[in-house]
């Protein structure tokens, strides 16, 4: 499946009494490769296994393929990722037709707050949430992989 999504910072923690819904992730690579990215989380007691393909020029498209796994494999799993596990609070947010999810970054990404849409096409119109801040779409470092590896508090 080609997964189509844009990237944004956000402003300001509005978007807090706008979810209708929010859960932590754990998250570790087995493979961050710019050519393929295989991704272990752990969401409440699910496991996910993930496979991302290499992003298009403008960073938009990419194949995505993810499987369901039982939590204590994914436990496993995360004990054999590279350095760097990935600790967020995601939110969902219904705007107009479209839900985004924001993630809120703790331990070494602290302060770092993303949100993402999910398209089906890539120039398919959407409501920008007032919070809604700069475009990082097909920006390398704000890549879930990236940040495990050179986290946002050692940014400069």
């Amino acid at each position: 499946m080609i997964e189509i999504e844009r990237k944004f910072l956000v402003t300001s923690n509005v978007f807090k009494t706008e979810a209708f819904n929010s859960y932590t992730i754990k998250q570790g690579f087995l493979n961050s490769d710019a050519e393929r990215t295989v991704r272990v989380r752990l969401i409440k007691d699910i496991g996910y296994l993930t496979i991302k393909g290499k992003s298009t020029k403008n960073g938009l498209s990419r194949f995505e393929w993810e499987k369901e796994i039982p939590r204590i494999e994914a436990e496993f799993l995360l004990e054999l990722c590279e350095l760097g596990i990935i600790d967020k609070i995601r939110y969902e947010v219904k705007s107009g037709n479209h839900i985004f999810e924001v993630d809120e970054f703790f331990i070494e990404n602290e302060g770092l707050v993303i949100a993402e849409v999910e398209l089906k096409s890539e120039n398919e119109n959407f409501i920008k949430p007032n919070w809604l801040g700069k475009e990082v779409t097909g920006d390398v470092k704000y890549y879930n992989s990236q940040l495990s590896k050179l986290p946002y508090t050692l940014w400069k």
